[in-house]
């Protein structure tokens, strides 16, 4: 029954551990499967003011009934400070993440842009370490392989943002699009600082986003419910902003086409969906770690633009593809080697039972705390002794 049972348990461990890593990896498959949704959206004149609105509008629908039935058992009290924080996250992800992605996204393309949310590990990283949500050491390997993959990840970014290099036609027909990408070449031009300075802010609101979520469920632990007012809040705030500077009100106006589709599929999946995920997998392995695979979405969007939207893939992209992928590798294993660290001291440094029912009368008066106990070591000895 033993050896039956034995590699069950492995598997049934191994998947547990595997979990993260699916999780985050699928997930960026959904990211890249949006931004072409998206960008096919606005080619046919959707506002992303608009957008935003209705997918959050759509993953609050979706996500409300699962959080109230799975966890109003559990679900904590929503304090002030809670609250603000909702509002904060509202604001940092919805509102200014997405606007301003989408932004940069209309200005310069879909593969630049998800190219450039590259440096979003980095920025993470920097930002968890100023809140004390991440530790470096730079005496171990595992700090060192963060700091240093982090960095890689940037370079690889950097190489795929500044150097485009020959067109290498890996489909064979992504030779047709080459008068679309001229044009829109000489559009990167002419909008490229606009682009920087809204992906950038774009990076700093993401970044924002995971460091308040990891607060956030300090004093909120309840996955589901958080998504759910994240979404919902997010929708409200969206509007705010969308009725401002959305001034067409047949802007509004959607019918079952692709706009319609990449509402529902952002909201569901890229809102919903992901904002659950990315809650389960920050609790357990923190911020870092969430974006760490966030550089696997360009490789996949600049393979499916190359295939929808006919843009062409060039050789700087394919090796900022392949640094990226090296120092998102040498991130995880850094990470993945400190959670084994970790859980190895915790198991040392846990007492054994046989040890503490081994425990001698005089040894335990030994190691009393005279401050705290406000007595001294005699007296302690003394009233252990007395005891019957």
């Amino acid at each position: 029954m033993g050896d039956q049972t034995a590699p069950s348990r492995a598997m049934s461990l191994f998947f547990d551990r595997a979990k993260p890593y699916l999780a985050m990896v699928s997930l960026q498959f959904g990211y890249a499967g949006m931004y072409i949704i998206c960008m096919v959206a606005f080619r046919r004149g959707m506002s992303h003011w608009v957008l935003v609105v209705y997918r959050h509008a759509v993953a609050t629908v979706v996500m409300a009934p699962f959080a109230f039935f799975v966890e109003r058992k559990i679900r904590p009290k929503l304090t002030v400070s809670v609250f603000l924080k909702i509002v904060a996250l509202g604001f940092l992800e919805p509102v200014l993440d997405q606007n301003l992605y989408y932004v940069g996204m209309k200005t310069t393309s879909a593969t630049f842009a998800s190219a450039f949310v590259n440096v979003l590990p980095a920025v993470t990283f920097i930002m968890a370490i100023i809140f004390r949500l991440e530790k470096v050491n730079l005496k171990r390997i595992s700090s060192l392989a963060k700091v240093i993959g982090t960095a890689i990840t940037v370079g690889g970014a950097m190489v795929m943002t500044l150097y485009s290099g020959p067109i290498v036609n890996i489909l064979w027909y992504t030779h047709g699009g080459s008068q679309h990408n001229s044009s829109s070449s000489s559009s990167d031009q002419q909008h490229w600082v606009t682009g920087i300075i809204t992906l950038i802010s774009c990076i700093f609101g993401w970044s924002g986003f995971f460091i308040v979520q990891s607060m956030t469920l300090k004093e909120y632990p309840a996955e589901l419910s958080l998504t759910a007012l994240v979404c919902l809040m997010g929708m409200f705030e969206s509007g705010i902003v969308a009725l401002i500077f959305e001034r067409n009100m047949s802007a509004w106006k959607i019918g079952f086409d692709s706009r319609f589709l990449a509402a529902a599929y952002s909201g569901v999946v890229c809102s919903g969906i992901a904002y659950y995920m990315q809650s389960v997998v920050n609790k357990a392995r923190g911020p870092v770690f969430v974006t760490a695979f966030s550089p696997l979405s360009m490789v996949i969007t600049a393979i499916l633009g190359a295939i929808v939207l006919a843009e062409q893939i060039h050789l700087g992209s394919l090796i900022g593809a392949i640094v990226i992928v090296i120092g998102l590798y040498s991130v995880i294993w850094g990470k993945g080697k400190e959670l084994s660290a970790s859980n190895t001291d915790f198991e040392k440094g846990k007492p054994n039972q046989s040890q503490i029912l081994g425990k001698n009368i005089s040894d335990l008066g030994d190691e009393i705390d005279i401050e705290s106990t406000g007595i001294s070591n005699i007296q302690a000895k003394k009233i252990l002794a007395e005891e019957p």
